[in-house]
């Protein structure tokens, strides 16, 4: 797992401000705090409850501010705090490759909603990457937020997650983490060697830079091979090896053959003649998935989030959760 990531931001500690902070001096705060809440939690509506949260908290505590540390990192304490607490009793976010092996492609082995799993789920890019940033600051901060790191970062205890954020994605120095952890620098960074070498077994997946020409043909022809339902030429899209995902089951595919054959099965796919409206998440190319619906029109059916690497399709996320993601990501609920 590459980390290679960095996301915008003025140096922490370098703008201190002596008078209890006001409201814009915490709303200026928000986008950067939701970011870092998504990557601790992984669930874009717990990430949102966090830095709900935090803004609270550090409102009611506004006039006990001292100004002894910049406002910015003040509330990173504080967001750090309400995420560790948000973190106590429950069990680790996960995907469906975390919960067993792959499946075959029948319908037979799709099992129950498992609404008992806490899954890893998507988030708008809209939230996250800086309107302002210059293009290398977008890569960054997208390559920061792609699926497949936030699922790696749930396998480090919180506090580990937690400096590794700070000091490999915020680009903190250990002293800065160490004062906002309270903690030491050594332990700071014991922490983050053991958080590098968890993250180099998990094996890495998917882009977080802007997609170049051949990639934006690739998604082109996914949406009109997807809306056609034309299933050998999806197969062609999809890498081999792809994965396909549907969260909330637990049920999760390997590789063209069986993703393409499990779309049509036991068939007629009530997907058929579907249409994909475009979005972003997670720094992929994402779309909502709204199938023909008997009564008439199109009825939401997943947020569709695609990985890319390898000149293909590598992974094909459809998360089926439509009641809350698709108010998150301004979908309409229903299309005519």
């Amino acid at each position: 797992m590459t980390l290679c990531v960095s996301e915008p931001a003025t140096k922490v500690g370098t703008v201190t401000v002596t008078r209890a902070p006001a409201v814009e001096d915490l709303e200026a705060h928000r986008r950067e705090l939701t970011g870092y809440c998504y990557r601790m939690l992984g669930s874009g509506s717990d990430a949102d409850d966090a830095v709900q949260e935090t803004m609270l908290r550090a409102w009611r505590a506004a006039e006990g501010f001292e100004g002894r540390s910049s406002v910015r990192s003040w509330l990173y304490r504080i967001a750090t705090n309400v995420c560790l607490d948000m973190h106590r009793g429950r069990t680790r976010r996960a995907t469906p490759m975390d919960l067993g092996p792959a499946s075959p492609p029948r319908e037979e082995f799709l099992g129950p909603l498992r609404h008992d799993v806490p899954w890893v789920g998507p988030v708008p890019d809209s939230w996250l990457v800086p309107e302002s940033a210059d293009p290398a600051q977008m890569i960054a901060a997208r390559e920061s937020i792609r699926l497949a790191f936030v699922t790696a970062l749930q396998h480090l205890p919180p506090r580990q997650r937690a400096v590794l954020i700070l000091c490999e994605v915020l680009r903190w120095q250990a002293s800065e983490a160490a004062e906002l952890l309270e903690t030491s620098v050594a332990a700071v960074n014991s922490a983050l060697q053991r958080a590098r070498a968890t993250l180099a077994q998990v094996p890495e997946n998917g882009r977080g830079r802007p997609l170049d020409a051949e990639e934006s043909e690739l998604v082109e022809q996914w949406v009109s091979a997807f809306e056609r339902y034309d299933m050998d030429r999806l197969a062609t899209l999809l890498r081999v090896d792809a994965v396909m995902t549907m969260p909330p089951f637990a049920m999760w595919l390997r590789g063209a053959a069986d993703i393409t054959s499990f779309m049509v099965e036991p068939g007629p796919s009530a997907c058929r003649g579907s249409l994909l409206v475009p979005t972003a998440a997670n720094g992929c190319p994402a779309f909502g998935h709204y199938k023909p619906d008997p009564a008439g029109g199109f009825a939401p059916w997943s947020l569709q989030v695609l990985e890319i690497s390898g000149g293909g399709i590598a992974a094909y996320h459809a998360f089926l959760d439509t009641p809350r993601l698709f108010p998150l990501f301004g979908l309409p609920s229903h299309l005519p």
